[in-house]
């Protein structure tokens, strides 16, 4: 089985490219459409970053954030958003908050199992958290 791309670039929930830079982005990256990391914690570390811009834009809930991360002009939207409050144990309308930490880590973990077909490594999926400092929790 092929190591899924999400993996191969330390970008687990698998990142456009855009004009936006992050801490342990590969730069020039080799993938034209996603961005690539120096590792998988700094691929979480984006994740955790994105979402906290959407929470400050009103994107708190795992259907909202899905519907901006996965829109149905290109994904299963409902299936993903089904996927993702299945696989963190968060309900899909749970009002998440600048200090529900512990919920984002679940819901990132199950957004990269989404994205990648794999199980997340817990431990890269909180390091990420740990660098990062919008969510808490």
């Amino acid at each position: 089985m092929a190591t899924p791309r999400g993996i191969r670039n330390c970008n687990p929930l698998n990142i456009r490219r855009n004009g936006e830079r992050f801490q342990g982005e590969v730069l020039p990256g080799s993938d034209r459409a996603f961005k690539q990391f120096q590792s998988m914690a700094y691929g979480y570390r984006a994740a955790f970053v994105i979402l906290g811009s959407y929470l400050a834009c009103g994107k708190n809930t795992i259907e909202k954030i899905v519907r901006s991360w996965a829109p149905p002009t290109e994904n299963a939207t409902e299936s993903y958003i089904a996927h993702v409050a299945q696989n963190s144990g968060v309900a899909r309308n749970k009002v998440l908050t600048a200090n529900s930490g512990g919920d984002y880590r679940k819901i990132v973990a199950a957004m990269s199992r989404c994205e990648c077909g794999v199980a997340a490594n817990m431990s890269d999926v909180e390091a990420g958290f740990r660098m990062q400092s919008k969510i808490r929790g």
